[in-house]
């Protein structure tokens, strides 16, 4: 598939306001002088919605419901997840953790709400040894160790007490109601009911998936969730209570502790969980400012890769050209080093931030790229202390949403169960996370500790990125993010350099080719990928084979002539629905 590049719109325009944004970690970088980019500039009109963009139009429609009666983008995040974790149980739901990004209108702040799950106090560094030796993947993902306290609904309830307009239990109305009188089975959903992942095995999801005439669900088939419905309708009445303190934390613990492999999640450790509100993370890039959570998301990358691009002119050449796929991969690699040796929970490991987006460190790592031909090692950066490789594997069962409302305020969240279905165990209508997963499972690697090593209390390393773009004025232009395990940084990246650096719509951009390239796996949707370009890659030591893991979902927009272009990745059955305010 070629992508035709429309011709680049050279805006020689600086910044016309400091880089310094309420509630954004900026680090003292000087906003550039000059730029080149393709997408156009904030207008006089500012950002409004209603805008919803989600990965399931019923979540999308709750979404919308509820910005119709007034209510704030969070008011409305809160609706979608209900819905989201109802019809996407594979990928997001009550029982996970997420990140959201928060813009506020009226003040220009941007922050970064923190419901990372974490480690049980009883947590150990072999947390997933056995007889001295590591359990397979498998093995952990489908253990009750895998299980952190959940951090979705108390990261939520935290953004809506902070921005929410409606009360908290009017946001649950879709929910309840889809859950309690049934909705249709999607072709994914079904696909992943019926599909290899051994989370739809366990003994509760095949209770859960199969109908009384003893076959599996399939697309189309309408299904119910009766305990949903009274966990989400608990959730109203009770606050996040019913999950942290109440009946339900109970029961997640107590389903934790079920054989295989028990887990030592506790219902202490779930009522003391505590959402983070965090300064966001946010840098230049081009005539922008990009705005990310900081660790233990690993944003941070994705800055450090957007700074490698605007120090490399091929990636400036276009959707066309050999040469801008080949620097884009490349400049993976290094980015994909960096992160997976520094990068973990910042309050309990130091993670050099200033020395990874440092303009000398940046430039350096970005005059490497011609020479990338294989994996590469990370770099030393200021303030770097010796840390171990940790190349974590993670399985992407996770989800994106982008909501704006009527007066401008937005989210950006990623949200997730960890893999497909979580754990496959289930507790009152929703899956259980296997969130802990992520952290490294051992905890030496090269001789020194990885700083994505497990302990008690602690949050593993996030891939989820989600992202809020700025103009120089502060003021919002465009949100996206992207679902994906590891690959969730080269496929944001991907989108934000088809829109900023090649001039394309959204849909456009969320639609090009993805391409990961992390270490010695690449992986890309081959056959969509122009034979000159799969040739330019392989020569560059990145020959291609399909992308075998969970595939992007991409959800976004940015405003352009007063209005929002969205866009919804073609790979999954999200929408983007924007109202004339």
């Amino acid at each position: 598939m070629r992508f035709i590049r429309r011709r680049l719109a050279v805006l020689l325009l600086p910044l016309v306001a400091p880089l310094v944004l309420a509630g954004c970690q900026t680090g003292g970088v000087a906003a550039p002088a000059g730029v080149e980019a393709g997408a156009a500039l904030q207008t006089s009109t500012p950002a409004r919605g209603p805008f919803v963009a989600a990965a399931n139009p019923l979540a999308v429609e709750a979404g919308m419901k509820v910005l119709r009666r007034g209510g704030s983008a969070v008011d409305a995040a809160v609706a979608v997840q209900a819905v989201l974790g109802l019809v996407e149980p594979q990928s997001s739901g009550l029982g996970g953790g997420a990140f959201l990004m928060s813009y506020e209108a009226a003040t220009g702040r941007v922050t970064a709400y923190d419901g990372r799950e974490t480690a049980p106090a009883s947590a150990t560094p072999e947390l997933f040894y056995e007889d001295g030796k590591p359990l397979s993947f498998v093995d952990a993902v489908l253990s009750g160790r895998s299980t952190g306290a959940p951090g979705a609904v108390a990261m939520l309830a935290m953004a809506q007490k902070d921005h929410g307009r409606l009360a908290w239990r009017d946001l649950f109305d879709d929910a309840e109601r889809l859950a309690r009188d049934g909705f249709v089975v999607s072709p994914r959903m079904a696909g992943m009911i019926n599909g290899p992942a051994p989370q739809a095995r366990t003994r509760w999801a095949t209770a859960y998936f199969t109908r009384p005439d003893g076959r599996r669900y399939q697309a189309g088939d309408v299904m119910r969730n009766p305990a949903y419905a009274r966990t989400v309708a608990a959730l109203a009445n009770e606050g996040p209570g019913a999950i942290y303190g109440g009946r339900i934390g109970r029961e997640i613990a107590a389903t934790v502790a079920e054989a295989p492999h028990p887990g030592g999640l506790t219902e202490a450790d779930i009522a003391a969980y505590r959402p983070l509100r965090r300064d966001a993370l946010c840098r230049p890039y081009r005539i922008y400012v990009v705005c990310v959570p900081p660790p233990p998301s690993s944003g941070l990358a994705l800055l450090q890769f957007l700074a490698m691009a605007e120090v490399t002119p091929d990636i400036g050449l276009g959707p066309d050209s050999p040469a801008a796929w080949v620097a884009f991969g490349r400049l993976q690699r290094l980015m994909y080093a960096d992160r997976d040796r520094y990068v973990g929970d910042a309050d309990f490991v130091g993670v050099p931030i200033a020395g990874l987006l440092d303009p000398d460190y940046v430039a350096a790592r970005a005059a490497l790229a011609p020479q990338v031909n294989g994996p590469v090692a990370a770099g030393a950066p200021t303030g770097s202390p010796p840390r171990g490789e940790d190349r974590t594997a993670e399985p992407g069962g996770t989800s994106h949403m982008v909501i704006v409302d009527a007066d401008g305020n937005a989210v950006s969240m990623t949200t997730t169960v960890e893999s497909i279905f979580g754990d496959g165990r289930m507790v009152e209508g929703f899956f259980l996370n296997n969130q802990l997963t992520d952290f490294s499972f051992t905890p030496l690697q090269d001789g020194h500790p990885a700083a994505n090593a497990v302990a008690a209390g602690k949050r593993p390393r996030s891939s989820m990125t989600p992202v809020l773009i700025l103009d120089g004025q502060g003021r919002l232009v465009g949100a996206i993010g992207s679902p994906g395990g590891s690959s969730i940084l080269a496929y944001v990246a991907k989108a934000l350099v088809g829109i900023i650096d090649w001039d394309l719509t959204v849909q456009q951009a969320v639609a090009l080719p993805n391409l990961v390239v992390r270490g010695p796996m690449v992986g890309a949707d081959t056959a969509l990928i122009a034979p000159d370009i799969r040739v330019a890659l392989g020569a560059a030591g990145m020959s291609l084979r399909p992308n075998t893991t969970e595939t992007s979902g991409l959800h976004g927009a940015m405003w352009r002539d007063g209005r929002w272009d969205g866009g919804a990745d073609p790979r999954r059955e999200g929408v983007a629905v924007s109202e004339a305010p």
